[in-house]
């Protein structure tokens, strides 16, 4: 084969270090960003937080006034301490099985480039007065603190076996069994496990430390919250009807927790009524006074901590039309840290082209941050311009939104669209939602329009809360009454979307 030389010519995307970072910060939610902040500041030394307010440098990314409708509406998009930082083509890159009769039961009671040059360091100064944080006002709780400091479980059961006289060896039954408890109040592991855990394989002291575990299940079982102790939930429901007042229907309802739970499930009086002999009439009440148990008594002394969603965007009536801002709160305040950059200036001696390195990768993550609020804020601008109507009527006024008119209207991809509305939350009158609630797929309607899929589910939800408990509507009636509305809706979609409202089935939703 014959040797020789071509020239061909290609091309190729590559992403580099500052555009990874740039995608990688889109696509963090708040929290995440926080935690990242922090670990930036850890690792290089010439980030800093902004303590003080700067003079503001008007960067070019002031109020803006955009028309939502030429007669009536505006549509005004202001930014605070926000800046310009690259341009938007930086940013762009990106069966359900059949649950268990307790599940259901449960259910029932209960109701996610290029480089350029590097700016001066003076450009990344301050902009905005942190937030600020009074630690004087007594009046003031932490609502983390409170939920911390809520009692156990484990510490309201072993308050209540102080009042007992036990030997050494139940003391020492009793402790070990509540500390084995589980969140809800279940002891999930049978008692001759706990015992061989400490017995091992001594027979004689394995029946010794199982009697004393069944002595102190007892004691366990007749402490307060009712139900706790219990190993399953048949246990658990029979345990609390102990302590509910002897009649027919209290006899009634332990005799249907003796029973298979997907009877109970079911609702399916007849064959209860079969089973424990009582007639129908008793077996309803029955059933009511069971679904007023708790079928996990344990959960109201969890310690959860619970996850305060922080609204990355905030929207505000203003006039005829809405402001749309981003909120300054989730906003870190960073600059480059001048004396450390001075002295690099000045001393450009070994080891300097590490740490030049280390000072422009801090004025990349900054303006990386920059970017990505102004691509949210770009973003929420061109959702609540589209979705006009639901922050005036709400969300039966919904329109079908899919990602690529956005990213159309933007010039940006749609996996750029897709990073921004995840786990990013807009204040609005209405409440706090997330942005991906805003796009919504389209259902044909009797006059060749479309009709959006969020606003199908708010009328499902409305069909259902003013329906009659005696007589709750199936998913077939439902998708006849959205076919009266001139919406084309086919019982499967409404099963689904009744699914996704976590409402129950028509069965489940009857009052008997």
């Amino acid at each position: 084969m014959k040797q020789g030389l071509s020239l061909r010519v290609s091309q190729h995307l590559a992403l580099t270090p500052q555009l990874q970072q740039s995608i990688r910060l889109l696509q963090l939610s708040t929290l995440e960003l926080s935690q990242e902040v922090e670990q930036m500041i850890d690792e290089n030394p010439f980030l800093e937080v902004a303590e003080e307010a700067a003079p503001r440098e008007d960067f070019g990314l002031g109020a803006v006034d955009t028309p939502v409708s030429q007669e009536t509406r505006e549509f005004e998009s202001t930014t605070d301490s926000i800046a310009v930082g690259a341009d938007d083509s930086g940013a762009a890159g990106q069966n359900d099985s059949e649950p268990s009769s307790e599940a259901k039961l449960e259910e029932s009671w209960e109701g996610d480039g290029s480089v350029e040059t590097a700016p001066d360091d003076n450009e990344w100064g301050g902009d905005a007065t942190p937030r600020k944080n009074n630690n004087n006002d007594d009046s003031d709780v932490d609502a983390t603190e409170l939920a911390r400091s809520q009692e156990s479980l484990q510490d309201h059961l072993h308050r209540q076996a102080l009042s007992l006289r036990l030997s050494p060896e139940g003391k020492a039954a009793l402790h070990f069994l509540i500390e084995s408890l589980n969140d809800d109040g279940y002891l999930e592991d049978s008692l001759t496990s706990l015992a061989a855990g400490l017995a091992g394989d001594d027979v004689e002291q394995l029946e010794a430390v199982a009697h004393e575990f069944a002595v102190a299940l007892k004691l366990l079982q007749h402490m307060e919250p009712a139900g706790v102790g219990a190993r399953n939930l048949a246990e658990c429901l029979s345990l609390q009807l102990l302590d509910c007042k002897n009649n027919d229907e209290t006899r009634a309802a332990i005799a249907i927790c003796q029973q298979p739970m997907e009877l109970l499930a079911k609702r399916d009086v007849k064959r209860l009524s079969q089973l424990c002999g009582c007639p129908d009439a008793v077996i309803k009440g029955a059933i009511g006074l069971i679904g007023r148990l708790d079928p996990k008594p344990g959960r109201r002394f969890v310690n959860v901590e619970r996850n305060l969603i922080v609204p990355d965007v905030l929207v505000v009536k203003s006039g005829r039309g809405f402001k749309v801002s981003l909120n300054s709160e989730v906003m870190p305040r960073l600059r480059v840290h001048d004396i450390y950059a001075n002295a690099l200036k000045q001393n450009k001696g070994q080891g300097g082209q590490a740490l030049q390195q280390r000072l422009q990768e801090a004025r990349w993550f900054i303006k990386n941050i920059q970017q990505r609020f102004d691509t949210i804020l770009r973003v929420s601008s061109a959702i609540v311009e589209r979705q006009k109507n639901f922050f005036t009527h709400g969300e039966l006024a919904m329109r079908p939104l899919v990602l690529r008119e956005i990213a159309d209207e933007l010039g940006l991809h749609e996996s750029t669209i897709s990073r921004v509305t995840t786990a990013k939350y807009m204040s609005t009158p209405f409440g706090t939602f997330e942005l991906k609630y805003f796009f919504g797929s389209a259902l044909g309607t009797e006059t060749g329009g479309n009709a959006s899929s969020t606003a199908v589910r708010a009328l499902i939800k409305q069909f259902v809360a003013s329906e009659s408990l005696k007589k709750p509507l199936s998913d077939n009636q439902i998708s006849e009454m959205l076919k009266e509305q001139g919406i084309e809706c086919a019982r499967r979609t409404v099963a689904k979307y009744r699914e996704a409202l976590r409402i129950a089935p028509a069965n489940l939703r009857k009052s008997l």
